[in-house]
């Protein structure tokens, strides 16, 4: 190969790169540290829950097979409506005494009624009301409440409402709703819950008793509980 002479014309050479360490400040260590202790604790938090959660299962499912929790039943079983007048200043006159059967099928547990209010409404409109004393329910036990509800009451009527009073009146049953506002605590054993406070409705039909003693017969109800949710069955 020949030797070349003289001045070079082709395009310029660039001069060579210098390299370049960025010094290292030495976080990568302190930053992995962080992340695994975050992560155990983490970890142990949800051990931790998932034990509690475990527990409260096999509680809950031992304390069914040991109490197998049932229902209180709620029924009235008598009703006697001796003066049921709705006269002038919208005052109601009434005479109604009941007999309410409470029925606790429970073979471990235990009632406290620590308050118990029993209301009579018409149409939505309440009319009398009467508190009854606090007892205790033994397990398998039925108790019967007798609240008379005597007296007058100014209760405004619409024009529908008056409407459909005439109406009973001509059949000689009227639809009266009884609801019993109470204050309960169960015992299991030596253990009690904190208050609960449960309301019970009847949709009654008590028909008026008549002079000539030839009474229609009032049919045994069925009350409603709207704290069935407390219970397993």
């Amino acid at each position: 190969m020949s030797q070349l002479n003289g001045a070079y014309y082709g395009p310029s050479i660039p001069p060579p790169r210098k390299s370049y360490h960025r010094p290292s400040r030495g976080g990568g260590c302190l930053s992995c540290c962080c992340g695994c202790i975050f992560n155990c604790i983490l970890g142990l938090i949800c051990k931790i829950l998932t034990a509690v959660i475990v527990v409260a299962a096999v509680v809950a499912v031992l304390f069914w097979l040991i109490v197998r929790p049932n229902v209180v039943k709620f029924r009235v079983t008598d009703a006697a409506l001796a003066q049921f007048a709705y006269g002038n200043n919208n005052t109601l006159r009434y005479d109604l005494a009941l007999n309410v059967s409470i029925r606790n099928p429970n073979r471990r547990v235990g009632i406290y009624y620590d308050d118990v209010e029993a209301l009579a409404l018409y149409q939505d409109v309440r009319f009398g009301s009467q508190t009854l004393g606090p007892f205790f329910q033994h397990h398998k036990n039925t108790t019967v409440l007798s609240p008379v509800f005597k007296g007058q009451h100014v209760v405004p009527l619409g024009a529908d409402q008056v409407s459909e009073l005439d109406k009973e009146k001509g059949s000689g049953v009227y639809s009266i709703d009884v609801k019993l506002l109470m204050t309960v605590r169960f015992k299991f054993v030596l253990f009690k819950t904190g208050n609960v406070k449960p309301k019970i409705q009847c949709e009654l039909h008590v028909p008026l008793k008549s002079p000539n003693g030839t009474d229609a017969v009032f049919q045994a109800t069925q009350c409603d509980w709207d704290y069935k949710r407390w219970w397993f069955h």
